[in-house]
This record gives structure tokens, C-alpha cells and sequence, in this order.
């Protein structure tokens, strides 16, 4: 397979291999119900957390994808090429799981990376329903609160899409079924405040979404409107108005995310788009990813994001919430 072995070279480590559970904060909220060993040999980091002058980033795929195909090709070497540490934590079934659950993966390791960074706030970058279920953990594990310095998402599914509900006429898989616009799952999330202090969220998103959708002003999913967490929704046709980009190219090459992507991790508070030059809405793939392999790892993408859609799990009905978030 083209991305087998690119995460591999380079000497990743399993963060669960080096940094023993004691090393991590008391743990406040509910008790996982997934061990934690397996929560750890989901998440692979490369860079000096501690030591570098740039905070460390955690990416958390979409769903249908793993973190290798979501970000090895794009992200992964921009931010190798800036010294950058970074983190992955992949999601159970490639996301098609119950995002309750993946929110446990996320807390864990929100938890560990901050205590292998010197307990020292890191960011968070997320596409899709990886942009989305951070808010889980930041909302039922309230000590990850203090170890998150901005939670930046493209095409998150905040408030769910339309597109769920067709796709789930004959069953579908469980995360699909949780975001619905009308789910269980994401009134249960979007209960009291959306943000927390403390926290920048920049919310990054495309209006021509066919996924996330619908996700054009004023009745977009992806932005976030309540809580004291300082908050700056962006659609990238505010800064570039004929930018056509679909759900998953905004999570993969779409020069304008990332533009504001970066400035988000690279500035105090928010993403500010008066800081993104005009030149971004001229290029056609973001820094990082190379014109050559674009079009063979895209093609993957797609395969694989379609081959999970119908040959994934599926279920018939939305799963029951955890007992923490009930009521």
C-alpha cells in the first residue's frame, strides 16, 4: 500500500512504551471503559515534546480514516519540516465507532502527551469528527481543560449534517449515527456551554462541504457560538469567495485551512484572518504536500473513506449514551 511504512520511517514511538500511566495527571471525570493499554498503543508521537520552542500538536483523523492516511502525507511532513513535534491517536475502527469511546482514546491522549511534554498546554487539530469529539473529552474530563491550549478544527461536525441520516436508511456505522444533527450524541455534547475558558477554538470550514452539511453561514454545523472559550469561526470563502474545497480535501491539502490552521497554533488566541495573505487563495495545495503524490494518495483517501461508508460496521440505531452524559 503507498502510505504503508511512512509513519514508520522515521523512528515514531508509541507513547504508551515510554511513558509509564503514573507519569499522567489524577484522573478526573468517568472511568474508561477501554484498558489502558490499549489506549496507549493508540497514539505515536515524534519530536521533542518537552524541549521544543513550538507546542506540541496532537491530530486526531476524521471519520473512515486513520491518522496515517489522514495525515502522513499532508500535515505530518509540513510539521516535520518546521521541527514541529506532533502526535497521532487513532481512533477505534478507523472512527466508526461509538465517539463516546473515541473520546476516551482522545482524553488519554491529551492526558499523556501533556505529562510527556512537561506538563506544558499542547494543541489539538482535528478533521471532521476528530475535530468534534475533543469537545467529549474537554467536556466529561474536565482536568483536560487545563492541558489544551487551542482545539483548531476543519470541518468539524459540531452540530452534526444532513448527510447522516440518507446514509443510515439501512443501517450504518454507530459514529455515523451520532452525527445527525439530531442525535442523542451531539445534544448530549452541545449541552450548556460549547466552550471552556481558556481554551481558543478556531473553527475552520468550507461552505461547498457535501459532507458536514449543511456547513454555509448562517446555518453552518462546524462553528461554535457559546461557553468563555475564546472563539473564532472561519469560513474560507470569507477570505477567498470563488474557493471551491470539499469535506475531505479541507482535511488533507486545502491551502486556506491550513493557513489559518497554522496561524492558530503559531499565534496567542485564535487564528486572525487580517494575518492570512491574499497569495493563499492562489496556491493549490498547502505546504507539505508533495504535487507529485497528491493525486495517488488522494485517490486513497477517497477509496478508503467510501469503502468504510459500505463496508464498515453498521448498526440500526443510534448507540445508547454512556450513563456520565445522561440526563
Amino acid at each position: 500500500m503507498l502510505t504503508s511504512g511512512v509513519l514508520a520511517a522515521g523512528g515514531l514511538l508509541a507513547v504508551g512504551a515510554v511513558v509509564p500511566a503514573s507519569a499522567a495527571p489524577a484522573p478526573v471525570g468517568p472511568a474508561f471503559s477501554v484498558p489502558t493499554a490499549t489506549l496507549d498503543a493508540a497514539v505515536t508521537c515524534r519530536g521533542d515534546l518537552a524541549g521544543s520552542a513550538l507546542t506540541p500538536v496532537l491530530l486526531v483523523p476524521g471519520t473512515t480514516l486513520t491518522p496515517e492516511l489522514n495525515f502522513s502525507w499532508n500535515y505530518v511532513r509540513a510539521f516535520d519540516a518546521q521541527d514541529r513535534p506532533w502526535c497521532t491517536v487513532e481512533l477505534p475502527a478507523n472512527g466508526m465507532l461509538d465517539i463516546a469511546t473515541a473520546g476516551e482514546y482522545v482524553t488519554r491522549a491529551i492526558r499523556t502527551i501533556y505529562a510527556k511534554a512537561g506538563e506544558r498546554r499542547i494543541d489539538v487539530l482535528g478533521f471532521s469528527q476528530g475535530g468534534m469529539v475533543p469537545r467529549w473529552s474537554l467536556k466529561y474530563w474536565p482536568d483536560t481543560r487545563e492541558m489544551v491550549d487551542d482545539l483548531v478544527s476543519l470541518d468539524a461536525s459540531n452540530h452534526g449534517t444532513a448527510s447522516a441520516y440518507p446514509v443510515c436508511l439501512l443501517g450504518c456505522a454507530p459514529s455515523v449515527w451520532q452525527q445527525r444533527s439530531t442525535s442523542r450524541f451531539l445534544a448530549a455534547l452541545n449541552s450548556g456551554p460549547e466552550t471552556w475558558p481558556g481554551i481558543s477554538y478556531t473553527q475552520v470550514y468550507t461552505a461547498t462541504d457535501e459532507v458536514v452539511f449543511p456547513n454555509f453561514d448562517p446555518v453552518a454545523s462546524s462553528p461554535l457560538r457559546t461557553g468563555q472559550g475564546q472563539i473564532r469561526n472561519v469560513q474560507v470563502q470569507s477570505l477567498c469567495p470563488v474557493h471551491v474545497s470539499e469535506h475531505l480535501s479541507m482535511g488533507t491539502t486545502d491551502p486556506v485551512g491550513y493557513a489559518l490552521a497554522l496561524d492558530a497554533l503559531d499565534h496567542p488566541g485564535t487564528a486572525d484572518p487580517a494575518r492570512i495573505p491574499a497569495s493563499v487563495c492562489l496556491q493549490l495545495l498547502h505546504p507539505g504536500v508533495d504535487p507529485v503524490t497528491y493525486l495517488p494518495y488522494m485517490t486513497q483517501v477517497i477509496a478508503t473513506a467510501g469503502q468504510q461508508l459500505v463496508l464498515g460496521p453498521r448498526v440500526f440505531s443510534e448507540p445508547a449514551l454512556p450513563a456520565y452524559a445522561r440526563g
